[in-house]
């Protein structure tokens, strides 16, 4: 009995040493990082998620902050553009605002409160700032741009794709090949 009780204790100890670690819950936790680590051609950070329009007009915000979504968006932004970026290039980007596809509605009763409706009245958003430069450190583009895609559900290719983030990742997707096409403005010519 005693050693059970010790052997409880420590493994109490040992989960709240690990639990001081964790990530961030929510992606509005003031100690949640704002940036990516700096790494190779292409920077990203973010303003403060709890003022995106994601969390302020959310009708469950408690769902809405969930997961580490911001984080994710930025890394997958971050590597799609490493792809696309010819040698020398750098690109600094700003998340400055972000609404997810689909929106929760809790007057469906409580078994749906948490589950996220999808509906061409909700249509993924995403505004952001951004620099393009070349190897001299010469501005190529800058600018702000506001994404949206109204026709998000109408994509026949992804309904097989369960990723939660799809639309948002497609929508960056279409941004990268149009902010970074390669002619003789990106290319550095």
């Amino acid at each position: 009995m005693k050693t059970l009780t010790i052997t409880g204790l420590a493994l109490a100890c040992l989960l709240a040493v690990g639990g001081a670690d964790a990530k961030p819950r929510t992606v509005a936790d003031p100690e949640a990082p704002r940036a990516l680590n700096v790494e190779g051609q292409v920077q990203v950070q973010w303003t403060d998620p709890a003022q995106f329009t994601e969390l302020r007009y959310s009708r469950n915000r408690w769902d809405a902050q969930l997961g580490d979504w911001v984080e994710t968006l930025a890394e997958y932004l971050r590597k799609q553009a490493s792809k696309m970026l010819p040698e020398g290039q750098k690109l600094d980007v700003t998340i400055t605002d972000i609404k997810r596809a689909g929106d929760y509605e809790p007057w469906h009763g409580p078994r749906l409160d948490d589950v996220r409706i999808m509906r061409d009245i909700y249509p993924p958003r995403i505004s952001l700032q951004f620099t393009l430069t070349d190897a001299s450190g010469q501005i190529i583009s800058q600018g702000e741009r506001k994404l949206s895609d109204t026709g998000y559900l109408l994509n026949s290719s992804l309904p097989s794709n369960t990723d939660p983030l799809r639309y948002e990742k497609r929508m960056l997707d279409d941004w990268l090949r149009r902010e970074l096409r390669n002619d003789d403005t990106t290319a550095g010519l």
